[in-house]
């Protein structure tokens, strides 16, 4: 980016290209690990994001290409949530769809392995919500968020459960 004479600028136009950048490679990696962070993930984001800050910033420490990087993240991380609320078929190239795993107490093998989930994550995640056995699940779902929803005609309420945050959010029916 040396063909750009003006320091902002190039602060603006290089955090923009990172900011795709991880996007598109998270999203090549796929939506499990968005949601499974686990030690390596975490550690993995930090040195992530330590090694793109000073391709961002040019070598700029100062307070205020600090303050260009962050609030072009702002601007780009809005732009692109206004893109996806207005244009679905973009929210989906982005984020990916729900895969269903388990249908009427059969496991989807191909989507299994698709999302990438063992037959052992599964089977926690279903156990999570309080149903002993697959063939008691109506309806799993890999969710875009990285979340498995499960629906049985054993339970008396539908549930989500976020994957290793180990959180329920549980609606009646």
């Amino acid at each position: 980016m040396e063909f750009i004479h003006n320091p902002y600028l190039r602060i603006i136009l290089s955090s923009i290209i990172i900011y795709l950048f991880i996007i598109v490679a998270i999203r090549l990696f796929g939506k499990k690990e968005l949601a499974q962070l686990s030690v390596i993930d975490l550690v993995f984001i930090l040195l992530i994001s330590n090694a793109v800050q000073n391709a961002m910033v040019s070598g700029d420490n100062s307070l205020i290409g600090g303050l260009i990087a962050a609030g072009t993240l702002f601007v780009v991380n809005y732009i692109l949530k206004f893109l996806q609320y207005r244009f679905p078929q973009f929210s989906r190239a982005l984020q990916g769809d729900a895969i269903m795993l388990v249908y009427k107490g059969k496991v989807i093998e191909s989507h299994m392995r698709l999302a990438k989930i063992t037959s052992n994550e599964l089977l926690e995640a279903i156990r999570e919500h309080g149903v002993g056995d697959i063939s008691k699940v109506d309806l799993a779902i890999l969710e875009v968020d990285g979340n498995i929803s499960v629906i049985s005609h054993e339970l008396k309420k539908q549930s989500t459960r976020r994957r290793k945050a180990h959180k329920m959010i549980s609606k009646q029916n």
